[in-house]
């Protein structure tokens, strides 16, 4: 299970054993409700179905003083979340945008499934995926005891809990302090130990040779000694 699972998991409200088993994506109020505007028919689709859209988190009020107008009154969590974290990093607010996505998604559902609940909405899968990558903690970040228990617990529930969906890294070995406490151990000189290696091979094997001769094969080198006493 990767962080997007554990995201998507995280965005339901929890099952009462003997709940119909229908999912319900947590919600978050808005205050004041987010003005949205709609066509006539969209409107009345959109008030149809609105148990529909309260199951993915979407509360919607329809005033009476406008055919053209529906006011968000919850939407879900993560909308809320993504917001949080982009005003944290100085940009400019989004949640009326994909509030806006997410109706214009659902208005296209309705006309041509009739209310039936599928998979996850793709919008609200776009907001899970973003936060689970530009709302990560990232490196210098500081963190409580608490936060850091969350974190652990967190990724011992994904799959591959040692890259992001990037393949960047998500944890790394600690170093071992004792073993930097000790004196610098010196490495081993690679280039030093192929020469010697080299030489081997090439003059090793010979010398090994001449050792094992016996005397009734003399060496060539002391016949021609031998010949050269000979003729003085």
């Amino acid at each position: 299970m990767d962080s997007l699972n554990v995201k998507e998991l995280d965005s339901y409200e929890k099952q009462a054993p003997q709940s119909s088993g229908r999912k319900k994506l947590l919600s978050s109020t808005i205050i004041p409700p987010l003005a949205i505007t709609v066509s006539e028919g969209q409107r009345r689709l959109l008030r149809s179905y609105h148990k529909h859209l309260e199951d993915l988190g979407l509360e919607l009020l329809f005033p009476d003083a406008s055919d053209a107008l529906i006011l968000v009154g919850k939407v879900p969590l993560c909308f809320v979340e993504r917001e949080a974290n982009e005003l944290r990093r100085g940009r400019s607010t989004v949640t009326k945008s994909i509030v806006e996505e997410f109706i214009r998604e659902q208005v296209e559902l309705l006309q041509t499934t009739g209310g039936i609940q599928g998979t996850l909405p793709l919008t609200v899968q776009k907001v899970l995926a973003s936060q689970a990558c530009h709302g990560a903690i990232k490196f210098n970040d500081c963190l409580s005891l608490e936060e850091s228990y969350r974190l652990i617990e967190a990724l011992s529930l994904c799959q591959l809990p040692f890259q992001c969906a990037h393949g960047r890294p998500s944890m790394l070995p600690l170093a071992d302090l004792d073993h930097l406490e000790q004196e610098k151990q010196v490495k081993p000189n690679l280039a030093k130990l192929r020469k010697m290696a080299r030489a081997w091979h090439l003059f090793g094997k010979a010398e090994g040779c001449d050792k094992s001769r016996t005397c009734s094969s003399p060496c060539p080198l002391v016949n021609h000694h031998e010949k050269k006493t000979a003729d003085l």
